[in-house]
């Protein structure tokens, strides 16, 4: 399955990454790091209306390569401009094409929060998105025992950040609350797959308390997709491959928002 092949080449390059900068040597350079270097996205997404993480990302399993002309930095800072609530950055380069350099360029070129999007299978990887000033980490119940997800997840909050806790089905919504998670995001592409499936996130969202912010991701490609998910009650949507096929993203984003007042 893809997913399993996802991991181990997550751990194969977690142990590259360990061997030129050990996890002690890491956490000495987030410890001289200010906490609080983004915007809170809990507090973000509790405020009205729709919020959008507009994704940056060049290719993915299921699509191959979405664009060859990626100038990666013009994007983040063309979403941020049109109105994005935070940016989502792919760091997964095997399957996805993505690189931690990434992370840290867009970090330091906007003020929004940035979404470290990417396995997290270890504290190092947590420590790592600090160090590249990511505001927001994805926790995917699927990779994760229940431990991990309570761990992880208190972890990033003590370095400042907030962790999207993701899911696909009732089981995992389960998992996700028992963990604590504060902020739940619903993925309707079944990562075992890499089908998607629209309706997931509506059949799942009643399960989630309304105290709780529900991010809305994948298969979301029109304003009606965007009003049927306001009315569900949804507080953020991620955005990936519709935004980077578009010729015309500022537009995208600002008809995205306009659909949900």
């Amino acid at each position: 399955m893809i997913l399993d092949d996802l991991v181990t080449v997550t751990k194969k390059r977690l142990l590259r990454h360990q061997q030129v900068l050990s996890l002690d040597e890491l956490k000495q350079t987030v410890a001289q790091l200010p906490k609080d270097t983004q915007p809170n996205f809990l507090a973000i997404l509790k405020q009205p209306g729709l919020h959008i993480i507009a994704e940056v990302k060049q290719a993915s399993p299921s699509k191959g390569t979405i664009v060859t002309d990626f100038p990666y930095m013009e994007i983040a800072t063309s979403y941020e401009k049109a109105g994005a609530d935070a940016i989502s950055v792919l760091t997964e380069p095997d399957y996805f094409n993505g690189h931690l350099p990434y992370l840290k360029h867009i970090n330091d070129h906007v003020s929004v929060p940035t979404l470290r999007k990417d396995f997290t299978i270890d504290p190092y990887m947590i420590y790592e998105a600090k160090a590249n000033g990511a505001g927001i980490i994805l926790l995917i119940v699927a990779i994760l025992d229940d431990q991990q997800l309570i761990n992880y997840r208190e972890l990033a909050e003590s370095l400042g950040m907030q962790a999207i806790v993701e899911v696909h089905t009732a089981q995992e919504v389960q998992r996700a609350l028992k963990s604590g998670a504060n902020i739940i995001g619903i993925n309707n592409r079944n990562l075992k797959t890499f089908q998607v499936d629209f309706n997931n996130s509506l059949r799942l969202r009643h399960m989630i308390p309304t105290t709780i912010p529900v991010v809305a991701e994948s298969g979301i490609k029109t304003q009606e997709d965007v009003a049927i998910l306001v009315d569900a009650g949804f507080n953020a949507i991620l955005m990936g491959e519709t935004l980077m096929r578009s010729q015309q993203k500022a537009t995208l984003i600002k008809g995205f928002k306009e659909a949900a007042l």
